[in-house]
């Protein structure tokens, strides 16, 4: 009976329904199907009703912005479990479909993170889609909770708090615990009770009371990277309410998130085989070695001189640990990897060398220190706190599943030397201690994901982020799923990447909503893994589009 309780959220009798889809005890419990939309009329009394009794007033989002592109904030609980307690913000935008007589419904979407912000996924979905997917939809947008324009959060950090992949080193160690707490600590005070509540299952309910406020049987979802996991979660949560949902770069939910971190260094050795194997085929254009080994031991002495004396590069020390850690997104791209270690082979000789090209290697103070720009288009931006993508980043991956995360620092010391022998390119920096293992206990356990409801996993074969066997992970739990991928295909995020295999059946979906028949095998070419290059740059900038996601985030 208590399973049957657990209705989803914005079931058609609001009142009996709402409060209780949010207890805690069975939480990986796939909801009975109860997808017909909610009407205002139908919400009578206190809890969650009122929410859904919201009327957007929807209004450009900004004078520089294009007419169709609206915007405007609801509220949502920020305990689902006690909703006439406080309320947060949710930022939501919206372009509506030019061809009412072809439109299905809505098609959410979120770009990455944690702490990526999605209020301009709109704009970005509208350049992506092909015409006919457009129509079907309306675009919606939003920020998670607790990012961007949704209730923003930040913890007062500094850039060298937010320096958060740190190398072990044993005599830096106690340092960095002290770290790690500091930034916990810092997260506790100034968040203070909103911070068990910035959750992936919560977003995911704010999607579902959005999807009733918009008056909406259903949703359809374009996630990437993290996003992938946010998708997962809502299927999970709400099945009967998931329409057409396609996981772009997908996250495995069984490693979230101290798992997929180590991904990282797992996923790095592999390539960096590759890449040595590429180097030594085009030794006369390059002159890294004309063997896989002497490439290797090209890299290695490289670490090894920077370690001892710190490389210049454009006016800044690399140390051998920037070098290990610079590499790594890089490696799954070969050429680029090749061109860097070229260049830093120069500087390493005291030669003038490409600074462009050595960009990964230089230290910028912490893979969130340009978060805020990219929270919004223009003076926006200046009205979430700095630190906010940081702050929001381990709310979720802290908060989420503290199960995943030691208590005891010396075991974080363990696991980075252990894991440091076994992937010498990364292991240590991510298996090194995180704020997380001084975090508060998770407000409810992490989401199982284990249902049959409908959905397409798009998967690159060289994916620094989320590697292979991450989505393959996805598409098992996800067992009415299908899975695309693409053989050589390089890089983090795949759609669209100019392939008519790949786009053709992701398009086809979101028209159709067919999935194919079985998984489907692409295969790169030059062209198509320089056209997801291109967007993967393009999102980065923060004076377009804050797309998914920052370097190495998921």
């Amino acid at each position: 009976m208590r399973r049957r309780r657990l209705a989803p959220l914005l079931a058609v009798s609001v009142t009996a329904t709402l409060a209780p889809v949010l207890a805690t005890s069975t939480a990986d419990a796939a909801p009975a199907d109860a997808s017909a939309a909610v009407s205002p009329a139908a919400a009578k009394g206190g809890g969650l009703d009122r929410y859904v009794q919201q009327k957007p007033r929807w209004k450009r989002c900004s004078a520089d912005s294009p007419a169709e592109f609206e915007c405007d904030t609801i509220k949502v609980p920020l305990d689902y479990r006690a909703p006439d307690g406080k309320r947060i913000d949710m930022a939501i935008s919206r372009i509506k479909s030019t061809a009412p007589g072809k439109r299905h419904g809505v098609l959410f979407s979120n770009p990455g993170g944690p702490g990526g912000p999605g209020l301009y996924m709109p704009m970005m979905m509208q350049e992506r889609l092909p015409k006919p997917a457009q129509q079907k939809y309306d675009l919606i947008g939003f920020d998670p909770r607790g990012v961007g324009k949704s209730s923003p959060v930040s913890c007062g950090l500094t850039s060298d708090d937010e320096n958060w992949l740190r190398p072990y080193k044993e005599k830096t160690f106690d340092k960095d615990v002290s770290w790690a707490r500091d930034v916990a600590k810092k997260c506790k005070k100034k968040v203070g009770d909103k911070l068990p509540y910035i959750t992936t299952r919560n977003t995911a309910r704010d999607m579902d009371l959005l999807r009733a406020v918009l008056g909406e049987k259903k949703i359809s979802y374009l996630g990437y990277s993290y996003g992938t996991y946010l998708g997962a979660v809502y299927t999970q949560l709400f099945p009967g309410r998931s329409d057409r949902f396609v996981l772009d770069s997908a996250v495995d939910p069984a490693q979230a998130w101290r798992g997929m971190m180590q991904w990282w260094a797992k996923g790095a050795e592999p390539a960096f085989d590759r890449w040595a194997g590429w180097a030594a085929e085009r030794s006369k254009k390059y002159d890294l070695g004309d063997t896989p080994k002497k490439v290797e031991r090209t890299f290695w002495d490289l670490v090894a001189q920077a370690e001892e004396k710190p490389i210049e590069v454009d006016g800044k020390p690399v140390t051998g640990d920037d070098i290990r850690s610079g590499i790594r997104a890089p490696l799954f791209t070969p050429k680029e990897a090749t061109e860097g270690i070229v260049e830093l082979k120069k500087a390493a000789a005291g030669k003038p060398a490409a600074t462009k090209k050595l960009a990964p290697f230089a230290r910028t103070g912490g893979a969130g220190a340009t978060g805020a720009a990219g929270a919004g288009a223009g003076s926006e931006a200046a009205k979430v706190p700095s630190d906010n993508t940081m702050a929001s980043f381990w709310s979720v991956v802290c908060g989420d599943n503290s199960a995943a995360w030691s208590r005891d620092p010396e075991s974080y010391r363990r696991d980075a030397v252990e894991d440091k022998g076994r992937y010498p390119l990364y292991g240590d920096f991510a298996s090194s201690i995180k704020p997380c293992a001084f975090w508060g206990d998770s407000a409810e356990p992490a989401t199982k994901v284990n249902n049959n409801v409908g959905s397409l996993v798009v998967q690159n074969e060289w994916d620094p982020q989320t590697p292979l066997p991450s989505g393959q992970a996805v598409h098992a739990d996800l067992k009415g799923s299908k899975m695309v991928t693409v053989l050589g295909g390089e890089g983090h995020g795949v759609f669209p990447n100019g392939d008519a295999c790949t786009d053709g059946t992701v398009t086809d979906y979101l028209t159709n909503g067919k999935l194919p028949a079985k998984d489907v095998t692409c295969k790169a070419t030059a062209e198509s893994n320089e056209k997801a290059r291109q967007n993967q740059r393009k999102d980065r900038k923060p004076d377009t589009f804050p797309g998914a996601p920052l370097p190495d985030r998921f």
